[in-house]
């Protein structure tokens, strides 16, 4: 569940609302800028599973020390761009590694909102799942446990990743949903069929009039589609 808000009071208003049906929340550079290390500290200490979603792309060293910062927070998982370059990565999970709690390094490939006519503005010419497959392959080769993309593109990488690195899918609308700024979206179950170990939901919940009766829709969509599977999805939906 993405804890995109503005205050830790909001943050623990939703945590407190969905009580037992989530256990792993995604807390971004909005509420991370706002509310500082703290609100990841006390989500832990409450028992909840964090992935710390920064984006770190700096040099490596900076980035190597970001890392051992948020190990010292005892977060599951932290982002960094795959963008950055093989030295930064590498230095990124020698960083996690390092240290007694070594989180999840997820190499962020193409953000979902981006569209082919986004990238190519950006000064990349390459067709964009071919960016995305080209800067996963350099995540795993670096050493880090996962990715990110949009789910569009998981099927394609787990036969490029294999079984066992993480695949985490932002961009996930239920049936029905506003698209709103992604490009790039899929649902909840048609991600994990093509092969998402993690779904990371949003607006989806906190727009909902009752977000529990949401988050427990989500839930319901999946198993619907996957009675026997295990998921974790931004929260315990699973997360």
């Amino acid at each position: 569940m993405a804890l995109d808000v503005a205050t830790a009071v909001d943050a623990q208003e939703i945590v407190y609302e969905l009580a037992d049906s989530v256990s792993f929340y995604k807390v971004g550079l909005q509420l991370f800028t706002a509310e500082g290390p703290k609100i990841v500290s006390e989500l832990v200490n409450s028992g909840r599973k964090v992935f710390l979603d920064l984006k770190l792309h700096d040099i490596p060293n900076t980035v190597a020390g970001a890392v051992k910062a948020a190990c010292e927070l005892g977060v599951h998982m932290l982002t960094v761009h795959a963008a950055g370059g093989s030295r930064m990565l590498k230095e990124a999970v020698e960083a996690a590694m390092s240290q007694p709690t070594s989180p999840i390094i997820l190499g962020v490939t193409v953000l979902t909102s981006f569209s082919q006519c986004d990238l190519e503005e950006s000064g990349i010419k390459a067709d964009l799942s071919a960016q995305v497959r080209y800067l996963a392959t350099l995540a795993k080769v670096a050493g880090c446990g996962g990715v990110v993309s949009s789910p569009k593109e998981a099927k394609a990488l787990r036969s490029v990743l294999g079984s066992e690195m993480a695949i985490v899918t932002p961009g996930i609308r239920p049936a029905g949903s506003d698209a709103s700024d992604q490009s790039r979206i899929s649902t909840p179950a048609a991600a994990i069929s093509a092969g998402a170990s993690h779904i990371v939901v949003g607006r989806p919940i906190l727009r909902a009039p009752n977000r529990l009766q949401a988050a427990k829709g989500i839930v319901g969509e999946i198993a619907a589609a996957l009675p026997t599977s295990e998921i974790e999805m931004a929260g315990k939906l699973p997360a």
